[in-house]
Formats: structure tokens, C-alpha cells, sequence
């Protein structure tokens, strides 16, 4: 299965990359097939099933609001998140929908829109069913599967995953397999996975997207440092990213940099995408929503605290070698574990994002294959058995902290990795196979269910 950097890292709208990302992605091709299959115009009433986790946390995480903005023809990248609440009244006061925003017909929630929550399809627990009819005649039907990150694949391409591929010129299915690539070759892991991604696009288009998604994650810092109040959901979590800028702003710029300032400086970054995330704003799936602070934390920090031009070049060729090498990372656990919280837990989401970040950091400040390699496997190593349960379903609590301990530990990780030589007794694939292991035997109440955990224990109290 060939995977491309920019399917790692996408532009996309909060709170969820596997139930509002995912969802939209999956209603919108739902009626591209339906176009396809040329019974569009025939279609007066559709119906769309949720089923296993896609159910359970389907409110708090927007899935209904982003099957219903799919249905209208929206996609992640270019939503007007402005927009969406008074297009959502509108529909609910009509009654109504438009199929791709051309065609519309009458929509019922409650009768059209469907929650499953003891139903899990054999393929994935984020399934979901999409029906077209003609009065009582189903006219079409089709699956799909939100397998994380944004990720969507219906159930003929589950069967046909290889055929679906690109090849690419230097394909690695392991760490081991890459390190070795990178050693014939003579190349860094981002200089390999720059090769791979000019079968997609040239190499100026790559690090102008790549640059471009950093611009992204920036804004999303910068307007998260600036907004208050209190975020959407019911669980009244105050944001807090605003306050502390606030407080921060007043160090001096040598107070800034001193000791375990820069810690809180870091943490801030994760909470304003974070926060930018729960109140459903435009962020980036890096390689989801609900770890989408750790990586932009973690370039912030390199950014602000450690890139000299004269000792490490260009910035912006330094930001694309972090996302080529953090990209190449998390290549190896969509490909060898997963990225979905509703499969492995949230270890498959804030720990590939430090494993990712810690390796893209390592990679920028000169560190070895060998050492990069290293410091996505201590990134990984201290996050198995991380659950997902989310309180009242929503990527709040704990999911906005936590992003905060993932930049920190990925920091923590790639200095520990400079500083060895690169050595190390686990290798990164048995630390994947591990993940992937815990994943499996985890209770599925501890992944994205808000069946146990947290998401029961907090509401107890």
C-alpha cells in the first residue's frame, strides 16, 4: 500500500479526522457515485447508517454535521467552518438537503440520519451505509470506512487495496526496509521520501504544499492564541490558550528562552490547535484532528527556539525535511499498525504524531538515520497502551492536554536520540508490531467508544 505525505498531512476542519473528516470525505463520494452510477436525478430521499464507533461518538465528535455537509457536496479543505451552524439551521428548518448543492429533497434527522451504537461492521469499527431511493425503490447502496487520519475506503477497496496503489520508485513496507533504501542510496529518510513523492507532483510543487501546510498549522497557532470563551460540546472547557499567550507575551525575550520556559511555550502551541480543532476550525490532520497539535507544536518549537539560517540553511527547506521525515514515519504505522483511535486507541493517534514529530526533529537538527530512527521509536515506545476515552465523546477532554504531552515527550525523544549514536535494542518495527499487538487485545470500550475509562469515570465523580 503506497501512501503519499499529503495524505499524512491534510488540510481539514475539526474535531475528528475519523468521524468528521473521514464522514465528510465519505458523503461527499457517496454522491459522487451517485453520479456515477447515473441515479442522481432519480433520487428523492437518502438514508445513511453510523454504525460501531462512528455511532457512539458520532454527536460530540460532528459526525452528523460533516455526513450532512458531505451530502451537500462540502469537503474538508474548502468548507466555510464560518458557515457551517446557520447552513445546519437552514437544513433543519426546510427539512431539506441538496445532494451535491444542486439537487434537493426532503431530509428528516431523526428518520434519515441513523445511529447504530451496538452494530459494528466486520471491516472497521467507523462504518457507515449509504442508501439512495426512488419513493420505496434503493436505487443504490454503498459502505464506507473512516480507517483514520481522513482516510476513507468503501468495501470494494478494502478488497482491492493493492490495485488501488501507486507504485512508487522506492517503496519500504518496514523501518528495516527503509533504513536499508536510504543506505544504498546514500540517502537521508527525507531525501528517500522526496523521491517517492515526485511520482505524485515535481519537487517545487511538493515543498510549496508542504511549506503551505506549515502556513496552516501556523494560522491555526496563531488564531488559537487569540480566541476566548468556551468550547462548543456541553462539557463547558474553557479555552485556555488565550490566557496564557496573554501571560507568556510578558517574559522577556531572555526570560523566553530560559529552561523550562520554553516547555510552556510549546504546551501553548498544542492547546491553541487543539482548542482551534474542538471548536471545529480550520486545522491540519497531522496524522489526525485529535493529535493535530503535536507536530505543529513541535516545528513551532524548532521554528522559534532552535533554527540558526547559518548553522541549518533555509527554514523552508528545513520545514519540508521535518514533514518528509515525520511523513515517512507515520507511513510505517498506517501501513503496519494503525492511525485510528477506533481500532488501537489513542496511541495510534497522539503516539504516531510524537513518533512522527520526534523523528522530524531529529532530522533537522543533523541527527543520522540511524538517530532519527531512534527517536521515532522512543516516541512510540513511551505512548503503547495509550486509550482513547473521551469525555461526553468530544475532543476535549482529555485529547487537548494530551497533545501537550506529545510535543513535550517528541522534544524530550529526539534529544535523547542525538545525544546516543543511534544504537538502540528495540527496533522501530517491533515497537509498531507492539502498538498494533496492544491494539488488538485493548477493550474496545478504551478505543474512541466513550464506553469505559475517562469518559465514565469523569462523569461519576
Amino acid at each position: 500500500m503506497s501512501i503519499s505525505v499529503f495524505e499524512l498531512f491534510k488540510i481539514g476542519v475539526g474535531p475528528s479526522s475519523s468521524h468528521t473528516v473521514g464522514p465528510m470525505v465519505a458523503a461527499r463520494q457517496f454522491i459522487a457515485d451517485l453520479k456515477d452510477q447515473g441515479t442522481l436525478a432519480k433520487t428523492d430521499r437518502v438514508e445513511v447508517s453510523l454504525y460501531g464507533s462512528l455511532a457512539l461518538t458520532g454527536i460530540g465528535h460532528g459526525t452528523d454535521m460533516a455526513v450532512l455537509m458531505g451530502l451537500e457536496g462540502e469537503s474538508p479543505e474548502t468548507i466555510d467552518v464560518d458557515a457551517i451552524d446557520d447552513r445546519l439551521a437552514e437544513m433543519e428548518r426546510e427539512q431539506s438537503i441538496r445532494l451535491g448543492g444542486e439537487r434537493a429533497i426532503p431530509f428528516v434527522r431523526d428518520r434519515d440520519l441513523l445511529f447504530h451504537k451496538e452494530t459494528f461492521l466486520p471491516q472497521h469499527s467507523n462504518g457507515m451505509t449509504c442508501r439512495a431511493f426512488n419513493g420505496e425503490t434503493c436505487l443504490f447502496e454503498r459502505s464506507y470506512f473512516s480507517i483514520g487520519g481522513g482516510f476513507v475506503l468503501s468495501e470494494e477497496d478494502f478488497e482491492n487495496k493493492e490495485q488501488i496503489a501507486t507504485v512508487l520508485p522506492y517503496d519500504f513496507s518496514s523501518a528495516e526496509e527503509l533504513m536499508t533504501l536510504c543506505e544504498r542510496h546514500g540517502w537521508t529518510i527525507a531525501e528517500l521520501a522526496m523521491a517517492n513523492e515526485k511520482a505524485y507532483l515535481g519537487e517545487a510543487e511538493i515543498k510549496d504544499r508542504l511549506w503551505q501546510i506549515w502556513e496552516v498549522m501556523d494560522a491555526s497557532i496563531e488564531r488559537g492564541c487569540h480566541q476566548s470563551g468556551v468550547l462548543p460540546g456541553g462539557l463547558n472547557v474553557r479555552r485556555r490558550a488565550e490566557e496564557h499567550y496573554r501571560e507568556l507575551s510578558k517574559q522577556t525575550h531572555e526570560e523566553r528562552r530560559q529552561g523550562l520556559a520554553i516547555l510552556d511555550w510549546v504546551s501553548l502551541f498544542a492547546l491553541a490547535v487543539n482548542e482551534e480543532n474542538a471548536a471545529r476550525g480550520r486545522i491540519v490532520t497531522a496524522p489526525t484532528n485529535g493529535a493535530a497539535g503535536v507536530i505543529p507544536a513541535t516545528i513551532a518549537y524548532y521554528v522559534q527556539f532552535v533554527h540558526d539560517p547559518e548553522i541549518h540553511g533555509d527554514l523552508k527547506d528545513q520545514v519540508v525535511k521535518f514533514m518528509l521525515t515525520a511523513g515517512a514515519i507515520g507511513m510505517l504505522f498506517k501501513k503496519n499498525a494503525s492511525i485510528s483511535a477506533a481500532e488501537v486507541g489513542c496511541q495510534g493517534e497522539i503516539g504516531v504524531a510524537c513518533s512522527m514529530a520526534s523523528a522530524g526533529l531529529a532530522a533537522v537538527q543533523g541527527g543520522s538515520n540511524q538517530q532519527v530512527e531512534n527517536a521515532a521509536e522512543i516516541g512510540m515506545e513511551h505512548n503503547l497502551g495509550l486509550t482513547c476515552d473521551p469525555v461526553g465523546g468530544l475532543v476535549q477532554v482529555p485529547c487537548i492536554e494530551r497533545n501537550t504531552m506529545g510535543a513535550v515527550k517528541a522534544i524530550n525523544a529526539a534529544r535523547l536520540a542525538l545525544r546516543g549514536s543511534g544504537a538502540h535494542i528495540v527496533p522501530l518495527d517491533s515497537v509498531i508490531e507492539t502498538m498494533r499487538q496492544t491494539g488488538i487485545d485493548m477493550q474496545s470500550k478504551y478505543k474512541e467508544t466513550s464506553l469505559g475509562g475517562l469518559a465514565v469515570n469523569a462523569v461519576n465523580c
